[in-house]
Parts: structure tokens; sequence; C-alpha cells
């Protein structure tokens, strides 16, 4: 009862103590995460986390961990990535004004969002018809410009034999090095996804080079698996 009353009659207190948690967030989350980049910092202050989370969750939009993405009753099996991990993951890009980038696996749309600021253009693609609705709708409230939303399988982007990305973005986990998404990178290009499986799966980026492809594992961690992918395989006790 106290928060409503300080939200309803304080908007400017309640607005305060939000900017203090997305500060609290960067700092004590992000930062020591070893993510220094200033103008991923400097997004990751400019993007509204919280209008991403659904309502429900909405006491978990900073914390330090992934958020369940339950939309009106709908259990979609995805998640928010923890606010560290998405800054990882943007660091590890380093996405250029000038690039293209094609992100599989829209979720909220806030991950879209990051990538949105740093390029010229986004395509993203939501196999989820109820996920891809919502993340439209945060998106529109976001105002932004340059993105285009698809609902459907990722894999139909790959359909125009000549279309290519200068960044591509799984945003979920997968079983094995996905070789139809690295072959429509362009020179110089960069694809993350997560690869392996549990317990342990790693947040990888592979880079297109004169030499053929390189891959650097950024960290360890755990990531639903993208749908429309084979699966992850489960143990058995």
């Amino acid at each position: 009862m106290l928060a409503y009353f300080i939200q309803r009659h304080h908007p400017a207190l309640n607005t305060m103590n939000i900017e203090q948690a997305r500060f609290n967030m960067i700092e004590q989350q992000i930062r020591p995460w070893r993510v220094n980049d200033g103008r991923v910092l400097g997004i990751l202050a400019e993007v509204r986390r919280e209008d991403f989370v659904p309502a429900a969750s909405q006491g978990m939009a900073f914390a330090d961990t992934e958020v369940p993405l339950n939309i009106d009753g709908h259990a979609s099996g995805q998640v928010m990535l923890a606010p560290k991990v998405e800054a990882r993951l943007l660091q590890g890009l380093a996405i250029q004004p000038h690039e293209k980038v094609l992100e599989v696996g829209t979720g909220s749309g806030y991950g879209t969002a990051l990538a949105a600021h740093c390029s010229r253009h986004i395509s993203s693609w939501e196999i989820d018809p109820a996920l891809a609705a919502f993340a439209a709708a945060n998106l529109a409230r976001a105002g932004l410009t340059g993105l285009q939303l698809h609902t459907g399988d990722g894999h139909e982007a790959l359909k125009p034999s000549d279309a290519r990305w200068d960044v591509i973005i799984l945003s979920g986990a997968v079983v094995t090095e996905p070789a139809d998404f690295l072959a429509r990178l362009n020179a110089g290009g960069r694809l993350f996804c997560f690869i392996g499986e549990a317990p342990v799966m790693e947040a990888r980026v592979y880079t297109r080079t004169d030499q053929g492809l390189q891959s650097l594992n950024l960290f360890e961690t755990m990531a639903p698996a993208l749908q429309g992918f084979p699966s992850v395989s489960h143990f058995h006790f």
C-alpha cells in the first residue's frame, strides 16, 4: 500500500527511486562484470528496462537475475536475460552505427532496443506470437526507429539467398554451431549465441575474418533453448 501511495501521490519520488535502481544496476552488477565500454553503459542507462518487463514481474526489473516472460497467463518458456548478460553481449559484439543486425528471438524487445541504439537497422524475429505482440508494443512505446519486427521462425530470414548481415544475435541456446547463420555474415561480421548443453553453456561470439571464422567464449552461463532450433538434450537421472 505504501508503494502504491508513493507512486500515485509522489511520482517524482517514484521516478527518482527508479533512476537510483538503474544506477545501482549499472554500478553494482554491470561494471563489476567487466563492462567498461562507455557507449554500452550509456545505452543501458538510457533504455528503460522496466518498460520491457511483464507487469507481474516489475519488481525484478533491475534485479541481477533472469525475468520469466509470462505474458497475460501465457508461459512462453523464455526469459529476459540478466542485465549483466545483456551488457556483456552488447560489449562483445561492438555493434557500429553503420551496421545491419539480425536478431532471432525478440523476447520482450529489450535486447532489440539496445541493439537498435547501436546500429543502422535491426530485423528481429520472434516465433511466439504472444511474445512478438508484447515486444512490438514495448518497442512502439519506446519510439524507436530503424527496426523491423517479424512473427515467425528466424530461419525465414535466410530465404533470400543474398541476405547478409554485419551482426547476428541468437538470443537463446543452440546445441551446435549455427552454420546456416554463420554463412550469412559479411566480412568482419559477428554472430552471438549461447552454445552447448546443461549444466554449462558458453556465451560465444564468432567473427568472420579473411582467414575464416574465429570464435571467442565470453563467459559461462545457462539460457533457455532457442525455439525453432534443434533441441538441447536433457539429463536423465
